[in-house]
């Protein structure tokens, strides 16, 4: 059977539910399809379970900075407690709230199966069932497919059956020896929170530091707070070879180095893949299983008439759950406007055009210390030109609502002022409790604020958010031409 829409959404995880919301409110029919569960990697082996299996390790580790507090806990945290939470949080994997709420909710239909594009506007679904069914859409076509954690093509990866970000967050067993692959945001979580819950981690990086996209001091902290918890760190290594004779019992991970680990089971998070290779690119004449470029509306390059967009992962423009919604937000915006004949605002920072990925994105790493950054770092503010200001405080000398939250808090805020402009261009944070600081930042980068007036944004005293005030003051203090 064919049936039609306004709208024809891709992928049911929180870019999809966003897009279809956006739209339905403009009163745009809107049909979503998804082959999986409904609410997609965020809601069940991403953002939800990661962060349900550090809050507890994060939360002890904050009592046993607090003299009095400490002597509150023994022994181990319960694992078998805080898989119950974790399953809690991701519904058993059930997702028939989720699907309820885009069909009674959103007034949206749902449809589960396989999706594949058929030609401009067309979309081809293949039901559990093996049945076809086929959609046109009216106005547009939305890609929020996501992504798909990267595996090495190495040998005896596939004996060696590894972990990837979904066994990571689904198992309810600590192996007793764990190696953790790569030094970004899911390694180190995972190494944080496997290690909290009882798992003698290694972590292995290629780069010589962690996090090494965001400031140079974020990864020295966060490589001391793992160390300090028990993880074997390893930076500039890389795997060559794994073995598990029959695909059972203990790993041989070969190193480059000559090194030989033994371990019960190796994760690796070394980067994604967007979920692109068979979804039918190939009949609009694009190559399948590549990251779609859009532009700040977010339409796929390379296709005419204005009707097929890309949003989330599979875009490459943001890989963070909360940009591909805003990215939703705003192209849905363009779709209601182009489906009603309306202008669109299209200058930096207006309606209808993504401008936060290019000048204000946010990221929280949920380690112990906490890492979060928003906008640019000292090094690429260079690379782009402009003139800049490197303002660093250490916040637990300078802050005294740090040192209230932790006995011997260890912290380090830096800002990045573009001198030409009087603007903050970019602030990172490393410290326990620094994620809800984010927030400000943020604002202060997508708004533009000048400095002169985030004088007058009083931070309240004794909180760890003093360190603007301190930050304020490092930049009077010290000349421009540092």
């Amino acid at each position: 059977m064919t049936e039609t829409f306004d709208v024809i959404v891709l992928g049911a995880g929180p870019v999809g539910q966003n897009v279809a919301a956006r739209c339905r409110a403009a009163d745009l029919t809107v049909a979503v399809i998804d082959r999986e569960l409904v609410g997609g990697e965020c809601s069940y082996w991403g953002c939800i379970p990661s962060k349900s299996l550090l809050r507890p390790v994060l939360a002890v580790s904050d009592v046993r900075r607090i003299d009095g507090a400490r002597e509150a806990i023994g022994g181990p945290i319960a694992a078998p407690r805080v898989f119950g939470r974790r399953d809690r949080y991701v519904t058993n994997w059930d997702d028939s709230g989720q699907a309820a709420f885009i069909i009674d909710g959103l007034g949206a239909a749902l449809y589960r199966g396989h999706a594949r594009l058929d030609g401009p506007r067309r979309v081809a679904i293949t039901t559990a069932d093996n049945d076809l069914v086929v959609l046109d859409a009216r106005q547009a076509v939305a890609i929020c497919t996501g992504s798909t954690a990267t595996v090495p093509d190495i040998p005896g990866v596939a004996e060696a059956k590894p972990w990837t970000n979904r066994k990571a967050t689904d198992s309810s067993a600590v192996p007793p020896r764990l190696v953790v692959v790569g030094a970004g945001g899911v390694g180190v979580e995972m190494a944080t929170a496997w290690n909290g819950l009882g798992a003698n981690v290694t972590l292995l990086a290629r780069t010589p530091a962690l996090l090494p996209r965001m400031e140079p001091f974020v990864g020295e902290h966060v490589s001391r707070g793992l160390t300090q918890a028990g993880v074997e760190v390893h930076t500039g290594v890389s795997v060559t070879e794994l073995h598990r004779p029959g695909g059972t019992g203990p790993v041989t991970v070969e190193l480059d180095n000559g090194e030989n680990l033994e371990a019960d089971e190796i994760l690796f998070a070394i980067g994604r893949s967007p979920n692109t290779a068979d979804i039918g690119l190939e009949t609009i004449g694009l190559s399948p299983g590549s990251w779609l470029e859009v532009d700040d509306t977010c339409l796929v390059r390379g296709v005419d008439d204005n009707w097929l967009y890309a949003m989330g992962d599979a875009n490459h423009r943001a890989l963070l759950t909360h940009q591909g919604k805003y990215q939703a937000r705003m192209a849905a915006n363009a779709i209601s406007a182009r489906a009603h004949g309306q202008p669109l605002e299209t200058a930096p920072w207006g309606t209808h055009v993504v401008t936060a990925d290019k000048q204000a994105v946010p990221q929280v790493f949920f380690t112990d210390p906490e890492a979060g950054s928003v906008g640019l770092t000292a090094q690429q503010a260079e690379h782009r030109g402009h003139r800049i200001k490197i303002v660093d405080v250490d916040m637990g000398e300078t802050v005294p609502g740090a040192a209230s939250y932790a006995d011997g808090y260890t912290g380090h805020a830096r800002m990045i002022v573009d001198l030409d402009r009087d603007r903050v261009l970019g602030v990172t944070f490393v410290g326990p409790g620094v994620a809800e600081l984010l927030h400000s930042a943020t604002i202060a980068l997508a708004a533009q604020v000048p400095i002169n007036r985030l004088w007058h944004a009083v931070p309240c005293f004794p909180t760890i958010s003093e360190v603007w005030l301190r930050l304020l003051e490092a930049h009077r203090d010290t000349p421009d031409s540092q």
